[in-house]
């Protein structure tokens, strides 16, 4: 399966957030939401706030963020949701890549179920 699109809409991550599943692990926030528009299609949006740090802290969770969903997404993702993964705060930018990657598909496997 291909990297999930993006989510850019407000409305969007708000959805996520209020009517969707959430878990949290030691380096960041996920948020998942299962969409009953018919539409078969994975999306993932990233965010962190000023807490993360500077902006160049915030960027670089983000990137890391990107691309852990890009690597665990497409496999152990399900058609039709939406996830937001959310930063933490001197967490993020700074934890094991490969423990962040281990955390994503368990967190993925608890809100699923």
């Amino acid at each position: 399966m291909t990297s999930p699109e993006r989510l850019r809409q407000r409305a969007d991550f708000l959805a996520c957030q209020h009517r969707g599943r959430s878990k949290g692990t030691p380096g960041f926030h996920l948020q998942a939401l299962k969409r009953d528009d018919g539409d078969a299609t994975m999306r993932a949006g990233f965010t962190c706030s000023k807490k993360v740090g500077n902006a160049v802290a915030r960027n670089r969770a983000k990137r890391r963020l990107r691309e852990i969903a890009r690597l665990e997404l497409p496999a152990y993702g399900q058609p039709g949701w939406d996830y937001v993964l959310i930063g933490r705060r001197e967490a993020t930018a700074d934890h094991d890549f490969a423990t962040m990657r281990e955390d994503l598909r368990a967190a993925l496997a608890e809100v699923h179920r």
